[in-house]
């Protein structure tokens, strides 16, 4: 028989844009593979590639504990009914209930992919702190048992989880990102004219969006020519996203431009000159991955997940978190040094390919569940 395979993600439009090419070669290699996720447009497309979807009530911040014990309900209703050999759970939700299931129904191989620590391991006061001890309490018991391993995108943060002995070494695997297909992301040329600077991401303050108009603000008041794109949904299930009233405000401002979710993401960044990301802390950021694929000089912020996307004054800048003076000055520096830009974004392609292809991802993943499996 077939050994059964269930991705568990909270949201389809995750699964599809980080982790789908992964499962279709599972599914060519032999395994019978599932996805348990939240309802979405996006579901018909996982299906059409021959996966078995199953809807799962997942909420993205609902802290009630009703909804909260329907998915754990569902989950293990799931988990009794597939039986998987494997189950490889993303984003902290599926993680922390994924793996407490896993333990109750006995599955005998576990994967937790750690995308990053996200706004509970950043957010500040007395809330937030005895949220975090709670969930670090929550991780301790997903790693409890031996048949469970963690995949971080950056040895930071597998570090900061073996310090605070939430997970031993031993346990962990590091994989760069979720790979780009370079098939599809070509070097292009820069476009002329004024330059455009482009930040692809959720519209989260998270992300650094206010730092980044406040540096276009910068740029305008020193007479530097340059268009600020933001490209990027809001995101209304997180803490941290910024309104569409406040957008809007920055429009009408003439700051910056924003254009919502555009999915071809090869033609936004061939329309861009610069790409940045001033996030304060990433798992391993997919726009810097496809800007270097694209051949893009980066500017980006030194905090784990970012440094860890780029060769420091080689494919890009780095800058501190929360300082909208020291991005505009890395911005200004690369619009004004054509040569240094177009050598980063040359450097970004060759890092590329050397480290962020979608076949290394994939073989990465298929050796660890192959390795681990009985």
């Amino acid at each position: 028989m077939r050994k059964k395979l269930l991705f568990v993600v909270n949201v389809p439009w995750f699964f599809i844009s980080h982790r789908l090419p992964i499962a279709i070669a599972a599914k060519a290699s032999g395994y019978e593979v599932h996805v348990a996720t939240s309802s979405g447009t996006e579901v018909d497309a996982i299906r059409k590639n021959g996966l078995i979807v199953h809807e799962v009530p997942f909420t993205r911040s609902s802290s009630k504990f009703l909804e909260e014990a329907k998915i754990l309900l569902a989950l293990f209703k799931l988990y009794k009914k597939i039986k998987p050999d494997i189950v490889h759970h993303i984003t902290i939700k599926p993680v922390l209930y994924g793996s407490l299931i896993s333990i109750i129904t006995k599955v005998p191989y576990t994967i937790n992919a750690i995308s990053g620590l996200g706004f509970i391991f950043l957010a500040t006061g007395f809330i937030a702190a005895l949220r975090r001890t709670l969930v670090k309490f929550a991780y301790r018991i997903a790693f409890l048992k031996s048949n469970t391993v963690a995949i971080f995108q950056n040895p930071d943060d597998r570090e900061q989880f073996i310090k605070q002995g939430l997970v031993t070494h031993k346990q962990t695997f590091l994989v760069r990102g979720s790979g780009v297909d370079l098939s599809e992301y070509h070097m292009i040329d820069e476009p002329s004219g004024v330059p455009v600077i482009v930040l692809l991401a959720r519209m989260l303050w998270d992300k650094g969006i206010g730092e980044f108009v406040a540096a276009a603000r910068l740029l305008k008041e020193k007479g530097i020519s340059a268009r600020f794109r933001l490209v990027g949904s809001i995101d209304k299930g997180n803490p941290k996203a910024i309104q569409k009233e406040q957008i809007d405000l920055w429009r009408k401002e003439g700051v910056v431009e924003w254009e919502g979710y555009i999915s071809e993401v090869v033609k936004v960044i061939s329309e861009s000159n610069i790409v940045c990301l001033p996030s304060y802390r990433e798992g391993l950021p997919k726009s810097l991955i496809e800007a270097a694929a694209c051949g893009r000089a980066v500017v980006t912020t030194d905090v784990p997940g970012c440094n860890y996307a780029i060769q420091p004054e080689i494919s890009g800048v780095l800058v501190p978190a929360h300082d909208s003076k020291s991005l505009a000055d890395a911005l200004i520096r690369l619009i004004k040094d054509d040569s240094l830009r177009f050598e980063m974004g040359k450097a970004g392609r060759a890092f590329a390919e050397k480290e962020f292809t979608i076949q290394k991802v994939v073989d990465i993943h298929l050796d660890i569940y192959k390795t681990h499996i009985s």
